[in-house]
């Protein structure tokens, strides 16, 4: 039961935020973006989140992704390493506001040479899938693991060979269901969930959010809409398309906790 978030406002440099243009092209509307992370937040209190809505930071065009620096959980947080310069430096941003919500005994430190992104990480219940990609290496992946386990946590990797971060491509929602790209589908790590294969023309869709029972869905994708109500979950809908243009989705733009 999530009952805190910690969002980010776009900044105005958002327009120079890394992309490789893989789920669409074009540079972001800075402020349609602000409408749309407006929206994301109200979402967010309506399903009962009490929301810690941080400026934006012109320093960091990418830094409204505030789920990459840090990987928070009921027991401890973890501060990251991006191993992109431009993005490093948010992990230094974030910290003030973790530790409003930590003591400093449960907060670690992803120490270089390790390298990893929050996207690359997805939890299951008491397990952490951990992505293997070109932002969290495997000695990032270890000290992760070094960590949780002090808490009663587990962890695996998994290879992320097909884009940026493991939660492109695996999403997981609940109730022992996963969607899926056609990759990840046959990922063993994931052979005993009921997976659900989201078509090419839907990938960035995968990237949906179970908040306490309901699922946010990005605009746009009919048949991963589908996919989900038919599973039960009561969905809302939201629009996500400028953070789409620098590789952003739902989950991204929330540390849930």
């Amino acid at each position: 039961m999530f009952t805190k978030a910690i969002t980010r406002k776009p900044c105005r440099a958002l327009v120079d935020g890394i992309t490789t243009a893989m789920f669409g092209e074009g540079t972001p509307d800075y402020n349609k973006a602000i409408e749309q992370h407006a929206q994301y937040v109200a979402v967010l209190e309506e399903l009962g989140l009490e929301v810690t809505d941080l400026e934006g930071d012109e320093r960091y065009p990418d830094s409204c992704f505030v789920e990459d620096p840090a990987v928070v959980m009921e027991h401890c947080a973890i501060i990251t390493n991006s191993p992109k310069d431009s993005r490093n430096g948010e992990k230094f941003e974030i910290l003030d506001t973790i530790q409003k919500f930590y003591d400093d005994s449960q907060i670690f430190f992803i120490e270089a040479p390790g390298t990893m992104e929050g996207g690359d990480v997805m939890k299951v219940g008491n397990h952490f899938y951990i992505g293997q990609s070109d932002r969290t290496n495997a000695e990032g992946a270890r000290q992760f693991n070094d960590i949780v386990t002090q808490f009663g946590y587990t962890s695996s990797t998994v290879p992320v060979t097909e884009g940026l971060h493991l939660k492109d491509f695996v999403i997981y929602l609940e109730n022992n269901n996963m969607l899926v790209s056609p990759v990840m589908n046959e990922e063993p790590s994931f052979k005993d969930f009921n997976r659900f294969v989201v078509e090419a023309d839907e990938l960035y869709a995968i990237n949906s959010m179970n908040i306490n029972g309901t699922v946010l869905v990005p605009e746009g994708y009919p048949k991963t809409l589908k996919i989900i109500e038919d599973l039960g979950y009561p969905v809302k809908v939201v629009s996500t398309d400028e953070f789409r243009k620098i590789d952003g989705s739902l989950t991204c733009l929330s540390l849930r906790f």
